[in-house]
């Protein structure tokens, strides 16, 4: 079931999308970040001021009383923003993450907004093409990678965002 996620949910969230992408929970699954970064992909304290922006959405997909996947929807200006699609490690490759994004267009589609944009880093290459399998293009944009002490590049490569979008209204 996918609901939108309330502040409740905040401790859940926080262990479900940090041990998707960074560690060695991550390492089951294929959208692991943990060969190019180390630390927390995200905080308690992020996620309750994301939550607390009106212009902010987290969808969460509830099973059996967990939460098993989710995704971060922003509203700006004329375009919904995508970020932090997550699932389960063990459950990746089950069809959650599509599930998500048809719901990502549901919401834009219902609050006014004709486009969806992301950034993914990109060297990761089979998660691009993930998305453009989903109807995703490349923008031809980039963006610097930030550089913080939460995200920390163990990486030989340079890191950039590129922007993908999907226009959808």
């Amino acid at each position: 079931m996918i609901t939108k996620a309330t502040i409740e949910d905040v401790s859940p969230l926080n262990t479900l999308i940090n041990s998707a992408y960074r560690g060695a929970s991550s390492k089951k699954g294929w959208t692991t970040e943990a060969n190019l970064l180390e630390g927390l992909r995200t905080t308690e304290e992020e996620l309750i001021e994301i939550l607390q922006n009106p212009n902010n959405t987290i969808l969460k997909f509830t099973q059996d009383n967990r939460i098993i996947a989710c995704v971060l929807l922003v509203e700006k200006e004329d375009q919904l923003y995508l970020g932090m699609l997550t699932v389960s490690p063990e459950l990746q490759n089950s069809g959650l993450g599509k599930k998500l994004l048809q719901q990502a267009e549901i919401h834009a589609l219902a609050v006014g907004l004709p486009k969806i944009v992301m950034t993914v880093i990109s060297v990761r290459e089979e998660l691009i093409a993930w998305y453009k399998r989903h109807g995703y293009i490349d923008t031809g944009k980039r963006e610097a990678f930030p550089a913080s002490d939460v995200h920390i590049p163990i990486s030989h490569q340079p890191l950039e965002f590129i922007v993908l979008q999907k226009n959808i209204g």
